[in-house]
């Protein structure tokens, strides 16, 4: 048995494998953010490709939320009902689908990466006014957002816990909130973003307390048995900005509040920053965390062969590796895997002559 196909328990979940889909957007839903058979077919094909945990694009707890207006949502009922029969069909190919719930924050209202326009989308072409921590855009051709008052902030914390209550209804078995890249939660964390002088922030206190704020709420309103990941950029490469100290201290904090594991990237919150990219990059930062805050880690970021994966998670650098665009590339890496090391898995009955 190699470590990579090990079980793995979440709560009162158990992951059937350590393989885990990164969420990835697909700029494909309707305007109303409804997932269609893009995302069945999508998410469904890396369940049968074996992975044990499938999670999903950047969810908008609500529509101003959305990245782009053709990003998922789960703000309404209508959003459970479109969702449940992706979710039944990745449980029925084994695989357990966590759905990532995100507010983009001054990234929201841009075009989907293969418009012939970049940046925020006018009013005219279907966009809308966006928020953040602060009133400076991303970037010139973003929107320039309008600063949530603290008086606001309470209604960001419900929106969470409300669309972590309806993922559940729509049977999701886990559930990430995103902290990073440069999105709302993560805008409030960071010191790049982040001069707020009300008690959301200032100093490391008051700018976690937003995303502590969210981990209560949503753990309140999905009880105890539904996993809570959380996904951090560990640092944000940008001097002045949030480091791997401030990673480990936050990642202490979220153990305590009922987080089960830190799901690490890095990057995303300003354009002018060198990234050391090369296979695994990220991989140090997830095992840090790991080791000095006690709590499970997810490591991700050019894990491309099996050989690599199985090497972070026998060597204790993390209890999960999440695979991104090469399972887009492959979404039957991991039964590639699996026979690479003789170890058992899950080939659909409909492949088996190719087994």
């Amino acid at each position: 048995m190699t470590r990579l196909f090990e079980p793995f328990n979440l709560r009162g979940l158990t992951v059937r494998n350590r393989i885990a889909m990164a969420p990835m957007c697909q700029y494909s839903a309707a305007g109303d953010g409804l997932p269609g058979d893009w995302h069945l077919v999508h998410l469904g094909a890396r369940a049968a490709g074996g992975a044990g945990l499938v999670i999903t694009e950047a969810t908008a707890v609500v529509p101003e939320g959305r990245i782009s207006p053709q990003d998922t949502g789960l703000w309404s009922s209508a959003h459970i009902d479109a969702w449940r029969p992706i979710t039944a069909f990745i449980k029925a190919r084994g695989a357990a689908p966590a759905v990532q719930l995100a507010h983009a924050g001054f990234k929201a209202s841009s075009y989907r990466p293969w418009a012939s326009q970049h940046g925020g989308v006018a009013d005219a072409d279907g966009g809308w006014p966006v928020v953040g921590a602060g009133d400076e855009p991303f970037a010139p051709e973003y929107r320039t957002p309008r600063a949530l008052a603290a008086s606001e902030v309470a209604g960001i914390v419900e929106a969470f816990a409300a669309a972590a209550q309806r993922a559940v209804d729509a049977g999701f078995s886990a559930v990430e909130l995103h902290a990073a890249h440069g999105y709302l939660l993560h805008e409030f964390l960071s010191p790049v973003t982040n001069d707020r002088k009300d008690e959301y922030g200032g100093d490391y206190t008051g700018r976690t307390r937003v995303l502590l704020e969210v981990v209560q709420a949503v753990r309140s309103a999905i009880g105890d048995d539904i996993p809570l990941l959380t996904r951090i950029s560990t640092t944000d490469w940008v001097d002045g900005g949030w480091t791997a100290d401030d990673s480990v201290a936050l990642a202490k904090e979220l153990a305590a509040a009922g987080v089960d594991l830190i799901d690490c990237t890095t990057g995303g919150i300003a354009r002018q920053h060198v990234i050391p990219v090369k296979a695994g990059y990220q991989v140090p930062f997830a095992a840090r965390i790991r080791q000095e805050a006690g709590i499970p880690t997810g490591a991700v970021g050019l894990i491309t062969r099996p050989k690599q994966a199985e090497e972070i998670l026998s060597a204790g650098q993390a209890d999960l590796v999440l695979l991104g665009r090469e399972l887009l590339r492959d979404p039957n890496w991991p039964l590639r895997a699996a026979a690479e090391f003789g170890a058992e898995a899950a080939w659909p009955d409909q492949y088996g002559y190719a087994v």
